[in-house]
């Protein structure tokens, strides 16, 4: 080993603990050059270079080799950081009441492919699970890539630290269905490698916003989604899924909000789930849906088509109202310093902004003192993201426990 090659050994023997840290910075964006890594880790200009470039030599991240600075900034030049676009991916699956949809997905958040699939969702979750499975198998494969491990998003509730499905309540799949461990099966029949996870889809979506989204830089962010049928919250605090003490926090869908209203499946009545998701939007509209595309599709297509329409609009404001009683009363309990907003509320903060922010200033004491910002969740497939997030977190913690050093091959020679 010559002495240029002792020295980086060296360097990076001190920095070691900063490999993990250093990556999620890259892998969020918030280190797009080695000066701000340096800083952000609080390492020597050197050190920083080592880690940088044990990253590079694991497939993980790129250094530019020539320094170059933004137009107008001051100081000596720094290397660029980003992620490898040709590096290990993630599989990610999600099934919803329309389907599941499988996809791969890098660093950064980056969704390298992904195919959705089937049409009406079996009620055995095995062969659903089966099918979602070797959907992302075919894609691994048709792109060779190396996988670190897999994620599945589900519409339910996922208790800890069984990785049951509790409350698939828009699925035909039997409550307390073993869908981490059905997933596991299936992902290690197709060959695939790396540690397994599962988790709800509106917390995998929180979490993809506050990486990679609307949500940065937020320290107590509340989403709240609907997607194809029914709606779901989340809570990141301080960058972490707060999911209570088995995994069944922020149940939002079975908060009141119109004790009249429609009957929930559940078993109580007027529930956030049926008073504010695309079927309650069509119904309340005067719209039969049919069966061409899903609910969400046809509520979206709705919103962007009609909206002029004096029963669009009255149902869009009357959903509008529903989801901001429960927002205001989430605000109250939880003070966040964010909300985002997903699926179909999405659509219709973009439709009404004032009014949904007016409902949840009126109805909440901290409305009221200042505003909560309210915005709408920005990627593409959040849930995906976020359960492929999961995957990559082992990988986060501690790069070179997972994945093999390609350093030795360059000291060999």
């Amino acid at each position: 080993m010559n002495g240029k090659a002792t020295t980086t050994r060296t360097r990076l023997d001190r920095g070691r603990s900063a490999l993990g840290p250093a990556l999620e910075l890259v892998h969020t964006g918030r280190a797009p050059t080695r000066a701000v890594l340096t800083a952000e880790l609080g390492v020597t200009r050197a050190t920083a270079g080592a880690v940088a470039a044990e990253l590079e030599a694991l497939g993980l991240i790129r250094v530019d080799s020539r320094p170059g600075a933004a137009a107008g900034s001051q100081g000596r030049p720094s290397h660029r950081l980003s992620v490898d676009d040709k590096g290990p991916v993630a599989l990610a699956a999600q099934v919803h009441a329309d389907g599941f949809r499988a996809a791969l997905v890098g660093l950064g958040g980056r969704i390298v492919a992904t195919v959705p699939g089937c049409v009406t969702v079996s009620e055995d979750p095995a062969q659903v699970l089966g099918e979602v499975v070797e959907a992302g198998a075919a894609l691994l494969r048709a792109t060779g890539r190396r996988c670190v491990g897999a994620g599945l998003a589900v519409p339910s509730a996922v208790a800890e630290p069984e990785g049951t499905a509790l409350n698939p309540l828009h699925l035909a799949w039997p409550a307390g269905a073993q869908v981490r461990d059905i997933f596991a099966e299936r992902v290690r029949a197709a060959g695939i490698d790396g540690p397994v996870f599962t988790a709800n889809d509106v917390n995998l979506a929180a979490l993809a916003e506050h990486r990679h989204g609307a949500g940065r830089g937020a320290q107590h962010l509340l989403c709240v989604a609907t997607g194809h049928r029914g709606v779901g919250g989340a809570l990141v605090l301080d960058g972490r899924l707060h999911t209570g003490s088995s995994g069944l926090a922020l149940e939002v869908g079975h908060l009141t909000v119109n004790p009249e209203g429609r009957p929930c499946y559940c078993g109580s009545r007027g529930c956030l789930d049926v008073e504010a998701d695309p079927l309650a939007f069509l119904t309340a509209a005067g719209r039969d849906p049919g069966p061409e595309v899903s609910l969400l599709q046809q509520s979206r297509d709705l919103l962007r088509t009609e909206y002029g329409d004096p029963s669009v609009r009255a149902a869009a404001e009357e959903i509008v109202d529903r989801l901001g009683l429960g927002l205001a009363g989430l605000v109250n309990i939880l003070n966040p310093d964010r909300i985002i907003l997903g699926g179909l509320h999405r659509e219709l903060l973009d439709a009404d902004p004032e009014r949904l922010r007016a409902v949840v200033a009126d109805r909440s004491l901290w409305g009221r003192s200042g505003g909560v910002p309210i915005l709408p969740c920005t990627l593409d497939h959040n849930s995906l993201v976020g359960a492929a997030e999961l995957a990559w977190q082992p990988v986060l913690d501690d790069p070179l426990s997972v994945l093999p050093s390609r350093a030795s091959e360059t000291e060999a020679s």
